[in-house]
This record gives structure tokens, sequence and C-alpha cells, in this order.
């Protein structure tokens, strides 16, 4: 991994991560207008997932609610996080994809939570009522799928293993929502990079036989016309 990032961020420093810049600065910025008079309300109206709410308000808050630090961490940790896995991610996978990946696995984690709430803590997966009202935000979720999308590209075997243990062994002794959201973000993310893997080229084949395909018939048309003025001309 560090080769295959570190002669663009030497060449270009913070130009060469602009949506990883851009994503840390959403997340100071969420840190420091939560814990302002007022804001954490605003914050909260904007940005604030719940397994509680409607579903529709919780698709239109998701992609913000992966800026939105959770209160019980530090917020250094989270900018750390973010800059560093996003900026790796912007590098290797391309900036479409690092979004693509970061809102899909924040939205199956969200979506969980709706679903384990939905069926109880009588399922093993299940969890009680009154964890529909916790605050689900912050940019884990995303931080993890992206690593483990990262190593599999790098082919980083160790660092993707290492990733995926340590999040399913916080899921199996500390069993709580945001450790079976990462699970299952990581569930996602592995969706993504063998389909990726797999069809990753195949639209890109696809057009570029279709433009060649074009150029010939274009060509082959233009032949005859070509051959009647060469004619003429003698």
């Amino acid at each position: 991994m560090f080769g295959a990032v570190r002669e663009r961020v030497v060449q270009k420093k913070f130009a060469a991560v602009p949506l990883a810049s851009a994503a840390t600065f959403l997340v100071l910025l969420f840190s420091v207008v939560q814990h302002l008079p007022g804001g954490d309300r605003f914050v909260t109206e904007i940005g604030v997932v719940r397994a509680s709410l409607p579903l529709e308000v919780s698709l239109v808050r998701t992609p913000l609610s992966l800026f939105v630090p959770a209160l019980d961490l530090p917020v250094w940790g989270a900018l750390a996080q973010v800059f560093l896995v996003f900026g790796v991610a912007e590098i290797v996978l391309g900036r479409r994809l690092t979004l693509v990946i970061a809102y899909a696995c924040t939205l199956a984690g969200t979506l969980f939570a709706r679903i384990a709430v939905s069926v109880g803590p009588d399922h093993l997966f299940g969890f009680p009522g009154w964890v529909a009202h916790v605050r689900d935000t912050g940019p884990s979720a995303a931080v993890v799928a992206l690593a483990l999308c990262i190593a599999f590209r790098c082919r980083a075997w160790f660092t993707g293993g290492t990733v995926l243990f340590l999040m399913v062994g916080e899921a199996v002794i500390l069993p709580n929502l945001a450790g079976l959201e990462h699970v299952v973000a990581l569930l996602a993310a592995a969706l993504i990079a063998a389909t990726v893997e797999v069809f990753g080229g195949y639209w890109p084949r696809v057009l570029a036989g279709v433009g060649a395909a074009a150029t010939i018939a274009a060509a082959a048309s233009r032949a005859p016309d070509a051959r009647r003025r060469a004619s003429a001309g003698a």
C-alpha cells in the first residue's frame, strides 16, 4: 500500500487527496458546530440517523451522517482515520469508487440497525427497542469498509485479514450495534470488491469495442465515396 501511494503523495502533497481533505474538514466542521449553542439541534436535524426515524428521513440524512462524529469518542481519532484511509482509497481505488463504497457500506449498516431492532432481542443479531433511539453516526463503517477494499486491491492480505479479524473480534467480545454494523459494512465491502474485480473492466471494454466498431463502420462508409471521387478525377 505504501508503494501504491508514496509517489503521488510526494509529488502533489494535499492536492493528491482532495476528497480525503474535504471529508476530514467536514468531520471537523460538524464536531465544532455540534458543540456550539444550538448546534447540536442543527446537526441532529441534518445528519443524525436513528433506527426509530422514518426510512425516508434516514436515507436523506445518511450521506451527511458519515461525517458526524460520535459524541463519546475523541474527534482526533475520527479525523486521523478519515484522512488516512480516505486518502489511500482515493489514490488506490479512485474518487468515484471511494464514495460509492463509503456510502453503500454506511447505508448497509444503517439498514441493518433497523432490521436488528425490528427482529428484537430474541434473535441472535437482534437488539431491544431502546437501541432504535441510539444515535447512529460516524465514519467508522466507511473507514473499515474502505480499508478492506484497499487491501483487496493492493493484495495486502495481512492488512485485510487484520482488519477483518479485529472487527469480528470486537463484535464477538463486545456485542453492540456499532460492532455489528462494522461487520455488515465489511460484508458489503467484500461484495463490492469482488464485483469490481470480476466486472470492473467489462463496460470499459464494451464501450471501447463499440467505439472501434463505429470508427470502422464510418471508415467503410467513406471508402466508396473516396473511390468515386478518385475515378471522377481520373
